[in-house]
């Protein structure tokens, strides 16, 4: 029956999207559960935000040591009618006003993209709107064109506690993957090291992420030289990333220097600043050379445009809120003569702004995908629904077979 119930709304999109998403005025609600945020928000075609609203788990998976999956699907559970509720409310308009439904279908944990997606059928099913599935990367990539003028084509860095993205924005439906994170995401690597300098003993720290309290710590007076750090993939040739080594070093100098001091348990190491300085310069050094590399690539093979007032450079995500990180990314790239950008904060971590804007693009992935019959992405995903109806089927007949 779930299987049947997909089918039926992937079907009914598919016959209402050209009429409601080529009208005028479209407003659409976007919806975002990908992770630890449950937001929402509703966006018009101009890039207005006409209402928003998330609340985060991050207090509750600081006290759990990390995101548990099934706790923040049930938080989600809790939060997701409330969150919509409030940006409907606020953008003064009604289910029926809407143009679409969108949603974050991936990546991110199953169990919290499940809590978002099935919301959002259920006000399918009670307005008749069409369901608009979004790539969360893609949402993010995009964002920053809410509030700078980045035009096409543009280069963005994906940084957040689950990915690590270099990407060429060709257009909003053509991304050209430069290079990925082959271990920990930096974010997570940050947050782990935060850890295990058991941060969140220091009462100010207790309610802040890692990655914040990290930043905080190195910006006071911090030595980046205290701790070396080897350079990790020099020799590499691509523009992947790898954050596995510099985690590693770094909780070998913790683990060193606790055992040359003498601390045991919940004790703190004197020189948490010098600490922190010096793994947050690894990790800011690793980014800004493997981007610089990407950049190099774009430039030798004539993909980027030569013209500084063309050349963009974006970073979105969670890791993008890191004023180090900005600024050491912002200075390489004016070496290189290319802009830099970037979303404010709010827009940097996981929100239903992103989902709803990612829909009423004039160039949108949808115009492509929905109105365009050859490689119709509804038809795609109705090819891969029954082609699993199919195989269910076939595997009932033959345990039938079997077992009579």
């Amino acid at each position: 029956m779930g299987i049947l119930r997909n089918v039926l709304l992937i079907a009914k999109s598919q016959n209402y999207i050209n009429r409601r998403l080529c009208s005028s005025g479209r407003k659409v609600l976007g919806i975002e559960t990908s992770c630890d945020d449950t937001g929402a928000a509703v966006v018009d075609e101009f890039g207005n935000i006409l209402g928003e609203e998330k609340i985060s788990q991050n207090d509750i998976h600081i006290r759990n040591g990390g995101i548990i999956p099934p706790i923040a699907r049930n938080l989600h559970q809790q939060n997701i009618r409330q969150v919509v509720d409030t940006a409907l409310q606020q953008s003064g308009c009604k289910l029926e006003d809407l143009s679409g439904i969108a949603a974050t279908v991936r990546p991110g944990l199953s169990l919290s993209l499940l809590v978002g997606c099935n919301y959002a059928k259920e006000l399918v099913q009670l307005s008749q709107k069409p369901f608009l599935p979004i790539h969360h990367m893609e949402a993010h990539a995009l964002t920053v064109r809410i509030v700078h003028p980045v035009e096409f084509p543009f280069t963005v860095l994906l940084a957040s506690g689950g990915h690590c993205q270099l990407a060429f924005v060709k257009s909003v439906t053509d991304f050209q993957l430069l290079g990925h994170c082959l271990d920990n995401a930096p974010g997570e690597a940050i947050d782990k090291f935060a850890r295990r300098l058991k941060l969140k003993n220091i009462a100010e720290f207790r309610t802040m992420s890692g990655g914040q309290a990290v930043e905080t710590l190195a910006s006071r007076s911090g030595n980046q030289l205290a701790y070396e750090y080897p350079l990790t993939l020099k020799h590499s040739p691509d523009c992947n990333f790898s954050f596995s080594g510099i985690l590693f070093n770094g909780l070998r100098h913790i683990q060193d220097s606790e055992r040359k001091l003498g601390i045991l348990g919940d004790e703190m190491l004197p020189d948490l600043e010098d600490m922190c300085a010096s793994y947050l310069r690894a990790v800011t050094q690793h980014i800004v050379k493997r981007v610089q590399r990407g950049l190099t690539f774009l430039d030798r093979t004539e993909m980027a445009p030569t013209s500084q007032s063309q050349r963009f450079l974006v970073l979105s995500g969670g890791v993008a809120c890191n004023r180090y990180i900005r600024a050491a990314l912002a200075y390489m790239a004016e070496q290189m003569e290319y802009q830099f950008f970037a979303p404010p904060p709010h827009l940097c971590t996981d929100n239903g702004t992103m989902v709803a804007w990612y829909v009423p693009l004039p160039s949108s992935i949808y115009h492509r995908f929905y109105l365009h019959k050859s490689g119709n992405y509804l038809n795609r995903i109705w090819n891969e629904i029954h082609y699993k109806v199919v195989l269910l089927f076939l595997i009932n007949k033959l345990v039938h077979t079997m077992t009579s």
